[in-house]
């Protein structure tokens, strides 16, 4: 079980860029395949990418691919999410979570748990 918090959200510009840090903590981040996911007002949480353990990444959102690139620090027990091009549409909660039952990221952004608080990304000019 770990435990996440989310940072580097804020408000950008359409076309600008963020990048969101993921810390973990309670376990040794290394064995788990971490998943960000976001939430925009009245709509469901959506999966975005995945980070297996052995660093290799699975996308979710085809609206994001090729503009979002994930990556981790085992040694620091983060997971990062680069963000470029962003689009009014990106505005969400931003949050992490490991995969329940695997370490090697799952076809479908399923069997996930221990989201943290989450951190909100607004895209407005």
């Amino acid at each position: 079980q770990l435990q996440f918090v989310e940072s580097g959200g804020g408000l950008v510009q359409p076309g600008g860029s963020l990048r969101l840090s993921c810390i973990a903590s309670g376990s040794p981040l290394d064995d788990y395949a971490i998943g960000w996911f976001r939430q925009a007002p009245g709509k469901e949480r959506e999966g975005i990418i995945c980070i297996a353990n052995n660093g290799r990444s699975t996308n979710y959102a085809a609206s994001v691919k090729g503009r979002f690139t994930i990556s981790r620090d085992n040694a620091k027990n983060t997971v990062y999410l680069q963000m470029r091009s962003l689009k009014p549409e990106d505005t969400a909660v931003y949050s992490c979570a490991e995969q329940r039952y695997g370490s090697s990221c799952p076809h479908q952004p399923l069997n996930f748990a221990s989201w943290g608080q989450g951190t909100q990304v607004t895209v407005s000019s």
